[in-house]
């Protein structure tokens, strides 16, 4: 859970949007307070972050997704214009889980092997290699059911509603893929197989 982006990262990053529609909506729909409001609660986040350990670059590129989703939304005057970045990062997260399912590379055998330190052995496993990749495709749905709410809302310029959208598509989404892609994957897997953490070399 933790490395397939929990709920600390989750609620991280639902804040700083929830900070933006509060003060948006609390100062009378000024664009400004909002943008301000979702800097300064992303900055605290970030030095929380920090001293919690984690690495730096990360911290960055979240305070910089904020800090540009307000300058956007302050240059062309519309709120939910705020929700931009969000939108553009969960179109290029499902494009690339989509291509390393298709070369063969799936993104969640990926990370889960990195974790336990398995190179490229489960690679060489036809089972691991078949579960991985039809429980990343979970993952892929995770960011289409963002974008089929999110896109709409925009188009709508509905500021209040992307931002409860955002909430409740962080961690409780989040949590709904980690459990449906489990259990794909061990469904997927053959009844003999000893696990993720025993890859199996084929048959010569």
């Amino acid at each position: 859970m933790r490395l397939l982006g929990g709920r600390s990262s989750a609620i991280d990053a639902s804040l700083p949007p929830v900070a933006f529609g509060a003060g948006w909506f609390f100062g009378g729909e000024s664009i400004v307070i909002g943008s301000a409001a979702a800097v300064v609660v992303g900055a605290v986040l970030g030095g929380f972050r920090l001293r919690k350990g984690a690495r730096p670059l990360a911290v960055l590129i979240s305070l910089l997704a904020v800090m540009l989703g307000a300058l956007i939304a302050i240059r062309t005057g519309d709120a939910a214009d705020f929700f931009l970045p969000r939108l553009a990062s969960n179109a290029l997260s499902a494009l690339a889980w989509m291509t390393s399912i298709a070369i063969r590379w799936p993104l969640l055998g990926v990370v889960v092997g990195v974790a336990l330190r398995q190179g490229r052995s489960w690679r060489r496993d036809p089972d691991l290699m078949r579960a991985y990749s039809r429980a990343s495709w979970v993952w892929v749905g995770q960011y289409a059911v963002r974008l089929v709410v999110f896109i709409p809302l925009w188009l709508a310029g509905a500021t209040g509603a992307l931002t409860i959208a955002q909430v409740v598509l962080t961690w409780p989404l989040v949590a709904v893929c980690i459990a449906v892609s489990w259990w794909v994957l061990r469904r997927t897997l053959p009844d003999d197989h000893p696990g993720m953490r025993h890859p199996r070399e084929p048959a010569m």
